[in-house]
């Protein structure tokens, strides 16, 4: 029931997006936002109990030293313990952030393995470009712009659970499981910035200059972020979608893809109804 649940999750495309009155994070689709889910929730040890003991300390202050009940205040200027532990406490505080924050930035720039697939997203205002790096007869490039809603019976998209209102795009990255992708980042107009929440990644897009990132994800399905860098009047509309597919359906569809991306996307699109289907059927 479970791998059955798996399959009909997965074929449905839904993977991870904004949700209303969200306050937490985006589930995590690969190891580095785990790492980052779980630092997040390693500060708030730290955190909560800084701001309890502020909260108490102020509180103590106000009553106890108060006009009322000491109206003969202290002189007391200078108190070598009280300073030793005010400045020895928070340089430990910020021994235990710094080795897990340096280990996991070294991790967000440190790829597993060798990058078996290269992309590069370019920025414009207000859409995004991706080029999938190999030999010359193997480029696939494509542009992928905000999937306007009289356009989605044509692709297709007509799910909105699936493809949501504002996130949703006519041409997604499609990317396999399991797989080490580089992503080259640049613009060519203003600042942009590449974001994939679920990935936990966020890189910038500067005209004249090639950032590098790169992910792996772990589960099929659609991935959605926005550029995250005010680009312009239509910044808000300028979004960013990854379709994680398996290996074998990646294949198929990038052989296609150097036909023509727009038939290869409704071929896998096809495929993975198909999937959802025989995974309801059973």
């Amino acid at each position: 029931m479970v791998s059955i649940a798996s399959a009909i999750s997965s074929g449905a495309a839904q993977a991870a997006q904004p949700m209303p009155w969200q306050t937490d994070l985006q589930p995590a689709a690969t190891g580095i936002m785990s790492e980052i889910r779980w630092f997040e929730e390693y500060t708030l040890w730290f955190l909560v109990p800084i701001v309890m003991l502020v909260l108490g300390l102020l509180v103590f202050v106000i009553f106890r030293f108060r006009q009322s009940a000491n109206p003969n205040p202290s002189r007391t200027s200078h108190n070598t313990l009280i300073e030793v532990i005010w400045t020895v406490g928070p340089v430990l505080i910020l021994l235990f952030f710094a080795v897990p924050s340096f280990q996991l930035l070294t991790a967000q720039y440190t790829p597993e393995g060798e990058p078996e697939l290269t992309i590069k997203a370019t920025g414009y205002q207000w859409y995004w470009g991706y080029e999938y790096q190999g030999d010359a007869e193997e480029d696939v490039s494509f542009d992928s712009l905000l999937l306007q809603e009289g356009d989605r019976a044509d692709a297709g998209k007509e799910d909105m659970a699936a493809y949501p209102r504002l996130l949703a795009v006519d041409n997604e990255i499609v990317v396999p499981v399991d797989t080490t992708v580089r992503l080259l980042v640049t613009a060519g107009d203003v600042i942009h910035s590449w974001a994939m929440p679920a990935f936990g990644v966020k890189v910038d897009a500067v005209p004249g200059r090639l950032n590098e990132t790169w992910f792996r994800v772990d589960q099929q399905g659609i991935y959605y972020g926005q550029c995250s860098e005010l680009c312009g009047k239509d910044h808000a509309y300028m979004p960013i979608a990854v379709h994680a597919v398996s290996k074998d359906k990646y294949d198929a569809w990038h052989a296609a893809a150097l036909e023509n991306v727009g038939d290869a996307n409704k071929q896998l699109m096809a495929a993975i109804e198909a999937q959802r289907e025989l995974a309801s059927a059973e």
